[in-house]
């Protein structure tokens, strides 16, 4: 069967590697992969700012480019997020669009969500060393529901979690909430980096790179430059 993945912005200009991780993982789950060329931003950015005329034209550019495919995979909770709920918003005036997005939104599967509950995958231990605590991105947690998933892929790789205090309590990122309210932003990602530390785990994984932009470049801005800060998909793809 065909998966679209959606590669995201974000990855796609600032970590590629972590696509490169997420494409090794479903392949070894037996699954074609495809990346559409043309794909571009799923249109958060542009919905969160109000701009609804240019996030329905980025939604429906992607709805055209991934409605092909048997599955439709994300490697971000927060894309995921835009894609699986806030497309309804912006498709709400026209039946036929929303027709099509139903379809669509059926196969939108958010990383690890697609390993475990479609793929079902039964990973073999790794070679990774040493605790790591998980960070629940917002979108991924509280849109998409993933809780369960990355923790028992974690698991399956042999991978030893401490859990941090208030490992589901924002980073601070908010895509243009960091932009526009700094200091809360700061606020928030210092009592973040503090949970980790507090943990005792010198890695800390998540499946948003939104956040990890903002855990990392806080630790490294306030003088740790030891904490790891990894996507789930290099962890258990063991791209580290």
């Amino acid at each position: 069967m065909r998966v679209g993945l959606f590669v995201t912005c974000l990855i796609d200009l600032m970590r590629p590697e972590i696509g490169f991780s997420a494409v090794k993982l479903i392949e070894q789950a037996g699954f074609e992969v495809v990346v559409p060329p043309a794909q571009t931003c799923c249109g958060q950015p542009a919905y969160n700012s109000g701009e609804r005329r240019i996030a329905r034209d980025l939604a429906e550019k992607m709805l055209r480019e991934f409605e092909q495919f048997d599955y439709v995979v994300v490697p971000s909770g927060s894309c995921g997020g835009m894609i699986a709920v806030h497309y309804a918003d912006l498709f709400a005036d026209d039946p036929e669009l929303m027709g099509r997005y139903g379809r669509l939104r059926a196969k939108v599967h958010e990383l690890t969500d697609f390993l475990v509950n479609v793929a079902k995958v039964e990973l073999s231990p790794g070679h990774f060393v040493g605790p790591v605590t998980y960070h629940d991105s917002c979108a991924g947690l509280r849109e998409l529901g993933v809780k369960l998933e990355p923790r028992a892929l974690l698991a399956q790789k042999g991978v030893e979690i401490n859990e941090m205090k208030g490992c589901e309590h924002c980073c601070g990122f908010g895509g243009t909430f960091a932009v526009k309210y700094g200091n809360i932003s700061t606020a928030i990602v210092d009592e973040k980096c503090e949970n980790i530390r507090a943990s005792g785990a010198d890695t800390v994984v998540l499946g948003d790179l939104g956040c990890i932009l903002n855990i990392e470049g806080r630790l490294r801005r306030t003088g740790d430059t030891v904490t790891r800060v990894l996507h789930i998909a290099q962890v258990l793809a063991e791209d580290i």
